[in-house]
């Protein structure tokens, strides 16, 4: 695992890309991802949607729509809107708020509520910020268009059915919540962020390369 940088999410997202190893198969996927992603991007003259779904949008979707978030200004990809969802709602989990933040989130509470408070997400010299909080994978600020993709770690054909997708993807990650209060929880909070920001990174380096 790769220590956090406490302060800058820009080190923690190239320093990630660089030293995580994607398996082959998985790259397979990515860019598959990738190229849909590029071609609505070239075909499209207003924005479009990646909108990252999971049962509870507490922890990988959200982590997902993050990094998200960060890769659209950095690699300067702004027709790209980063979206997230459940199919119920919960919270933004206080672990992945704190995983975040020492990556150099910045999480500002807008409205607190002690079920779904909500967060303004930024970091330093961002020049936008990012309304983060649980919702429905269709909930009304997850305007369309949107290209969908579920991040559960069961079988794909147990994830819901989005028929207002363009496309869906399938994209597994392993639940950090088992881990929840154990000796090993900041450890597999910061495995699951350090892997979906390295894939976050491969594709929209993909992205970039195909639309430049």
């Amino acid at each position: 695992m790769i220590a956090p940088n406490h302060m800058n999410p820009k080190n923690f997202f190239k320093n990630t890309a660089k030293n995580t190893l994607i398996p082959s198969d998985r790259k397979v996927l990515l860019q598959k991802i990738a190229q849909k992603i590029a071609d609505e991007y070239t075909t499209r003259t207003t924005s479009f949607g990646l909108n990252f779904i999971c049962t509870h949008n507490s922890r990988r979707s959200q982590i997902a729509q993050v990094w998200t978030f960060f890769a659209i200004d950095y690699f300067h990809l702004d027709k790209i809107l980063p979206y997230s969802g459940g199919t119920e709602t919960t919270a933004f989990h206080k672990n992945t708020v704190k995983t975040l933040q020492k990556t150099g989130f910045l999480f500002n509470l807008i409205d607190f509520s002690h079920k779904n408070p909500n967060y303004s997400i930024s970091y330093k010299n961002a020049t936008t910020t990012l309304v983060g909080f649980s919702k429905l994978h269709d909930d009304a600020s997850n305007s369309k268009p949107y290209i969908a993709i579920t991040t559960c770690n069961h079988a794909d054909e147990n994830c819901p059915f989005i028929p207002e997708a363009i496309y869906r993807f399938h994209l597994p990650f392993v639940d950090p919540k088992s881990f929840d209060n154990t000796e090993f929880e900041e450890k597999k909070y910061q495995e699951t962020n350090q892997q979906i920001a390295s894939e976050v990174f491969f594709i929209f380096k993909k992205v970039a390369e195909l639309t430049s």
